[in-house]
């Protein structure tokens, strides 16, 4: 079978990390096309645009795009994309509102092409073995923990600080992403304090308590862009039973009542374009909102805390993590 024919609409840091090495090492894709605003470019592709709907209409052959933008352009772009018989891969989070996803979802379905929401931590093994550990079970208490230095994952990047930028929500939607993956119950936000710079539209931090609808049960996340040195990406978890669960490295490594379960390098990509493979070839979608409208919630009726006013400073190098 011929590779799928795809274009990568924003060149930006998660593109070049991420998407570019991925596609290059997946038979199943070949890259056609990028267009880029700023005019960046890949020996990858055969054609560079900077503007995308010269991408759309300038190479009929394409079949699907990957939306790396920033979320706050992306449903226009894939509307686009979709009216233009594209299907869309959206990075996370897949756009600015609820609202907008369930408009390019309806329209998706519509035009019959797929749309692919993704949420690359969920890929990691570890996350798959916990949901397996933890289905049937009542989960007593949850714990997550994710604390990273903004100057490192996002050097230079305004748009973050911008209302519908998402602020600390941009890698908090990750552990979101997790929890509902995991989590054998539906969860709920209850409470949210949400601290903004004093210069910023964005909150760099918050700290969340979630519920199952159900007394007597612990669930807080913990979410913090300030902090430097070793980072922070993890969730502890006790079911009614006793059992113990740590997910850490971001989901990379699963620990069960103290014994290693997983312990494996970040493949989230991978999986990703597997799974967007399979939505191509069966011409489905896959929508998760789930993670999204806990973000949503947590803005709804979180409070507003104003701290100290946040500047960027050097970047710290030797990131290996995903944005």
């Amino acid at each position: 079978m011929a590779p799928h024919t795809i274009g990568i609409i924003g060149l930006g840091k998660i593109a070049q990390d991420q998407h570019l090495p991925t596609i290059r090492a997946n038979p199943d894709f070949k890259l056609l096309a990028v267009s880029s605003l700023r005019g960046l470019s890949t020996d990858d592709a055969k054609y560079t645009f900077t503007d995308y709907r010269k991408m759309l209409s300038g190479v009929p052959e394409l079949e699907a795009v990957a939306i790396c933008t920033p979320p706050q352009v992306r449903h226009r772009i894939a509307r686009d994309a979709l009216l233009a018989g594209k299907s869309v891969l959206l990075e996370k989070p897949p756009a600015a509102t609820l609202s907008e996803l369930a408009d390019l979802e309806q329209l998706a379905d519509k035009v019959g092409k797929t749309l692919f929401t993704t949420w690359h931590a969920q890929y990691n093994k570890g996350v798959d073995e916990a949901a397996r550990a933890l289905a049937g079970q009542t989960v007593k208490t949850l714990h997550v923990t994710w604390k990273e230095d903004v100057r490192r994952w996002h050097p230079g990047q305004q748009w973050i600080w911008q209302a519908g930028g998402f602020g600390i929500f941009d890698p908090g939607i990750n552990a979101f992403s997790i929890v509902t993956r995991i989590m054998p119950q539906p969860v709920f936000i209850s409470r949210a304090d949400l601290k903004f710079p004093a210069n910023r539209d964005a909150p760099i931090a918050a700290e969340v308590t979630l519920s199952t609808g159900q007394p007597g049960v612990d669930l807080t996340a913990s979410l913090d862009w300030r902090q430097t040195g070793p980072q922070t990406w993890e969730i502890d978890v006790q079911t009614e039973a006793g059992s113990q669960l740590k997910l850490s490295d971001g989901g990379c490594r699963l620990e069960i009542d103290g014994r290693v379960v997983v312990d494996e390098k970040p493949a989230e990509y991978e999986g990703i374009y597997k799974r967007f493979d399979e939505l191509l070839t069966e011409g489905r979608s896959a929508v998760d909102v789930a993670p999204f409208r806990l973000v949503a919630d947590a803005f709804m009726v979180g409070r507003r805390l104003q701290v100290e006013p946040f500047e960027e400073a050097s970047t710290t190098a030797g990131a290996t993590k995903a944005a």
